[in-house]
């Protein structure tokens, strides 16, 4: 057989084997659900929720324009949110590269060289002469064409791609944690204000009281021991006031953060909330299946894994020979003007196989790295999903757990401020001791710091459950 002919027979064979398209290498493992997970929610019993589809704009739900407008600018303007939308358009970016490999490679080559061999290398020439230059001239067009017969291409592509959908949903988990996170300061924010509400209500009470005793006591009806009772119990509430003004101030400046704003810039409408956001009517929640559909880190989790896989078609891609065809025409001369010259002109075309047999233990290594990583992402993946419903269902319990706290301290509260009332007035009355009306304002102003306390914990557990459920992602461009 004839050079050109078994040219001619390689081609063919190539091509008929490209046409047949045999990909090697494992398909992306099962990435099984749970059985459980697409049924209703456990804690989606409270008359608190509703089996509803979930909202992705769950804070317009608090029907509060500060935080409508705390949420647009936080994502319009978050760093961290501008940093996984650019960590994105690299990724897509890393796919159009991978997607070249379908398409003919071309390398463009223009040269020109004056050279001189040694005297030594020149036979015939005289001693102490110098060999004569030379110029040369090569202009050429290299064409080169991989034949994806075991797939590698193919594979590197799907896991561009898969990269890029875990790009996405990285962007969307981010989104989610943003919206959430930007929720929780307000709300954080305009708890604390109402706890020091609370707690000045408390302590303009304790400063009469206080006063009382001291008239009593300069008046002769009273004594020592009941001042110093009276203005110690004043001094422990004024001494809650300052970790709560902290409080506010840490949640105002984490609220700055999030909105892309310096702490010095902090939001005025976010410091002059006087209570917390509420919601009128129960919390929409759907079911397992709709969570898990909904979630951007269990799609993230998903995508990671189908790259994962596709990498393992890459690796075992490399046991196999690659196969390219190739070409190029160019002209070669002495002179640029020689360039043009018909007796100047080169070319060559042909196929190029290579193979790293019998030497494939580092093939096989790669393989075996590959499929390590395919498992590893395929348990990530479990995890993933697992947590998801986890985190769900605690939200779920803590918000419905502390509904019922919120209740209880309700009537407590009530029932400390009639003991109080009716204390004061046994007092007046001359049926009780001082003693007994400092125990009672006491109490209520525990109850009464309590009550805040859970009113903002249920805030809290809102927003945490509004976060689980992964809102506020949907209606957003995705890079």
């Amino acid at each position: 057989m004839t050079p050109l002919a078994s040219i001619r027979f390689l081609t063919v064979s190539a091509i008929a084997l490209a046409a047949a398209g045999c990909a090697v290498g494992p398909k992306a493992p099962d990435a099984d659900l749970p059985p459980a997970a697409s049924g209703a929610f456990i804690g989606a019993s409270t008359p608190a929720v509703s089996s509803a589809a979930a909202r992705d704009d769950w804070w317009r739900l608090y029907d509060d324009p500060v935080l409508d407008q705390l949420i647009a600018q936080a994502l319009a303007e978050n760093h961290d949110l501008e940093a996984a939308a650019a960590n994105l358009r690299r990724v897509r970016a890393a796919l159009g590269e991978a997607r070249t490999g379908r398409l003919p490679s071309t390398t463009t080559t223009a040269a020109a060289n004056r050279s001189r061999a040694s005297a030594a290398t020149v036979p015939g020439l005289p001693a102490g002469q110098r060999a004569p230059e030379t110029d040369a001239y090569d202009v050429g067009l290299d064409v080169a064409y991989e034949i994806d017969l075991f797939g590698r291409v193919g594979s590197s592509i799907r896991a561009a791609r898969a990269d890029a959908d875990a790009a996405a949903a990285a962007l969307e988990v981010v989104q989610v944690s943003v919206a959430a996170e930007t929720a929780r300061a307000y709300a954080d924010a305009c708890s604390a204000n109402a706890q020091i509400a609370v707690a000045e209500r408390t302590l303009s009470l304790q400063t009469e009281t206080a006063g009382l005793t001291q008239r009593l006591l300069d008046g002769g009806a009273g004594n020592g021991l009941d001042v110093a009772r009276a203005r110690a119990v004043l001094e422990q509430t004024r001494a809650s006031l300052p970790p709560l003004r902290a409080q506010r101030d840490g949640a105002l400046f984490r609220l700055a953060t999030l909105t892309g704003r310096p702490p010095a810039e902090a939001s005025e409408a976010a410091r002059a909330c006087a209570t917390p956001p509420r919601l009128s009517q129960p919390i929409p929640v759907g079911d397992g299946a709709a969570l898990l559909a909904r979630r951007p880190d269990v799609r993230q989790a998903e995508r990671t894994l189908a790259a994962a896989a596709a990498r393992v078609n890459v690796a075992t891609a490399d046991l196999f020979p690659s196969i390219r065809l190739g070409g190029s025409i160019g002209a070669t001369a002495l002179d640029a003007d020689g360039l043009g010259d018909s007796e100047n002109f080169r070319f060559s075309v042909g196929p190029l196989i290579s193979w790293s047999f019998p030497n494939i233990l580092a093939a096989r290594a790669r393989v075996q790295q590959a499929g390590a990583g395919a498992d590893a992402a395929l348990a990530a993946f479990d995890q993933t999903v697992l947590l998801a419903l986890q985190e769900t269902e605690t939200a779920l319990a803590d918000y419905a757990n502390e509904l019922d706290r919120n209740a209880a301290l309700k009537a407590a509260r009530d029932q400390a401020a009639t003991a109080a009332r009716l204390s004061r007035l046994r007092f007046d009355a001359g049926a009780d001791s001082f003693l007994t009306v400092l125990d009672a304002e006491r109490t209520l102003a525990g109850a009464d710091a309590q009550l805040a306390a859970s009113d903002a914990l249920i805030t809290t557990y809102q927003i945490g459950l509004f976060k689980a459920l992964a809102g506020g992602w949907t209606s957003q461009p995705a890079g």
